[in-house]
């Protein structure tokens, strides 16, 4: 997928935060640590840095969600993760983001933190960043 369309998708995808642009997904798809995996209907944007990996971003299809699509690209990013030597994930998602936080439990994370007011929202309180990890194989 082109930075172009990470950000279409993104744009469709997130709900409880602001899209990432296709500037910024060309700059982090620019450095060398990054890591994309990528499904006809979803993404999965990290970075795999001295032994860990951190997921930058996650976004399905809304019209495709639930088929499968999103666990794909997480399962192939756990993949090329490992092969690059990492052995854990990690990533935040939004507290009120209560979908995200179950797919990514059904994935084997666990929460392990809390950044508080992280999340900035227009017209809304901030939201919580909820950390969360697991183990590679």
């Amino acid at each position: 997928m082109t930075p172009e369309a990470l950000a279409a998708l993104s744009a469709r995808a997130y709900r409880h935060m602001a899209p990432w642009s296709a500037q910024a997904f060309a700059e982090t798809l620019a450095r060398p640590h990054a890591l994309l995996i990528t499904t006809e209907h979803a993404f999965v944007l990290g970075l795999v840095v001295a032994g860990e990996a951190e997921i930058l971003a996650l976004a399905a299809d809304p019209d495709h969600q639930r088929q499968g699509a999103a666990s794909a690209a997480l399962t192939g990013f756990h993949a090329a993760a490992a092969a690059r030597d990492a052995t854990r994930v990690l990533l935040e998602v939004a507290a009120a983001n209560t979908p995200a936080r179950a797919f990514y439990g059904r994935h084997g994370y666990r929460e392990i933190g809390l950044r508080r007011g992280y999340y900035r929202r227009p017209d809304q309180p901030p939201d919580d960043a909820v950390l969360m990890d697991r183990a590679l194989p």
